[in-house]
Order: C-alpha cells, then sequence, then structure tokens
C-alpha cells in the first residue's frame, strides 16, 4: 500500500488527539465551576467505563484464548514433540493483549498495586485530592509521551506490515506494536474516568448521587 495513505492516517489520528486534548482539562472546569459541568462530568465518566468495559471484555476472551493455545504449545510440544513458531508467538501475543487491555479497567476499578502509604491514612476528600495530582502529574504525561515518541515507529511498521522474523511466524508484529499507543489511550480514558469521578466527589456530588435531592440525602444520612 502506498506510504502515503499511512501517513495521512497518522497526521488524521493525531489532530484528533490535538483537538480532544482540552476534555482532560473537564475534571479541573468541575471544581472551577461545579454546577453548569457536574451533570457532563457525570455524564462523560460513565461512558468512559462504558468503553473500558467492552474492551475488558476483548481482554477477557484473550485471556481464554491465552488457556486453549498455551494447552495446545504444552500437548504439541511434550506429546508430539512438535514445535511452531507461529503458535508460539500466538501465546505471546494472548497474554499481551490481556495486559494491554485490562490495564485500563484494573485502574479504573483500583485492582492494581498502590505504591502511596499515605494515601489510606486521608479522608475521602484528601483522596480524591491525590488521584486528581496522580492522574495530571503523572499518568497523563507518560501517557502522551508513549504516544508521541512512538509515532515514527508505528508508521514504519505500518507501512511494512512489519511480520515476524521467523519464516513461520505470524504475519502481524504490525498489529502487535499497536497495542503500544491503544494502551496509552486506554489509560489515558481511565485516567480522565477517575479524575472526573475525584472532582465530583471534591464538589459534593459523586458518581450515583445525581437524582437525589438534597430532602432524600439527608434523609438517608439520618
Amino acid at each position: 500500500m502506498d506510504a502515503d495513505l499511512f501517513l495521512t492516517i497518522g497526521t488524521f489520528l493525531k489532530w484528533i488527539g490535538i483537538v480532544l486534548l482540552p476534555v482532560l482539562l473537564l475534571p479541573l472546569i468541575i471544581l472551577i465551576v461545579p454546577k453548569p459541568m457536574q451533570s457532563a462530568g457525570t455524564a462523560l465518566a460513565r461512558q468512559l467505563d462504558d468503553a473500558i468495559e467492552w474492551v475488558l471484555k476483548i481482554a477477557m476472551f484473550a485471556a481464554v484464548l491465552l488457556f486453549i493455545l498455551q494447552l495446545a504449545v504444552v500437548i504439541s510440544s511434550y506429546a508430539l514433540a512438535l514445535s511452531w513458531t507461529w503458535l508460539s508467538e500466538s501465546v505471546i501475543y494472548a497474554f499481551a493483549t490481556i495486559f494491554m487491555l485490562g490495564a485500563a479497567s484494573a485502574l479504573r476499578d483500583e485492582a492494581h498495586v498502590r505504591v502511596d502509604i499515605l494515601r489510606p491514612k486521608f479522608g475521602e476528600h484528601g483522596r480524591a485530592w491525590i488521584e486528581l495530582a496522580g492522574t495530571y502529574l503523572l499518568l497523563f504525561p507518560i501517557c502522551i509521551r508513549l504516544l508521541t515518541t512512538g509515532e515514527q515507529g508505528l508508521t514504519r511498521t505500518w507501512m511494512l506490515f512489519e511480520g515476524s522474523r521467523e519464516s513461520d511466524g505470524l504475519p502481524i508484529l504490525f498489529l502487535f506494536k499497536t497495542l503500544v499507543p491503544i494502551f496509552a489511550v486506554l489509560m489515558i480514558v481511565a485516567g480522565l474516568s477517575i479524575a472526573l469521578k475525584a472532582a465530583l466527589r471534591l464538589t459534593g456530588r459523586p458518581m450515583g448521587t445525581e437524582n437525589v435531592t438534597p430532602t432524600e440525602s439527608s434523609e438517608h444520612g439520618a
């Protein structure tokens, strides 16, 4: 295929990302002007969570596929004394898919390992501020860096439709390398969802309470 096509697609996706960058500021805008933006923040957080949930299903399918492929490798190697590079690479690709696509869901659901030992000592508002600070100071910059540094390499691998270096390997190495920017985008999506929920908690309207009137809220508290 024409190399210019991939360059055009890459440029188009880059501009989409640039246009969407201001959306990352929405949690901060909610903190400044909460009432006009709380509904939009709640709706966006739910949509982001739904998108992550769909991606999680793909990761779960990859987990089942990984089990089947690994079983096939064991049987073929130890029972039949047969070995295929494409089968071994399939196991690697399936495992990478689980990690790269499932990481965003783990971040959203707090299933990852935390290293901030002081977080449990803070109250709800303190934890919300930590989530905001960690998202904007660490998560977003690292993920954006991943996207910008891998641009040229990703374009090249798609232009060549890069495959395995082994003659009997899978011809889809370019798809394997594409998991890196996909991972970065999904982590940004999960981070934005976390930041939105933290901003909503700080402004007194956590997710799930947007339809509760002040009277109902006081009654439940009583």
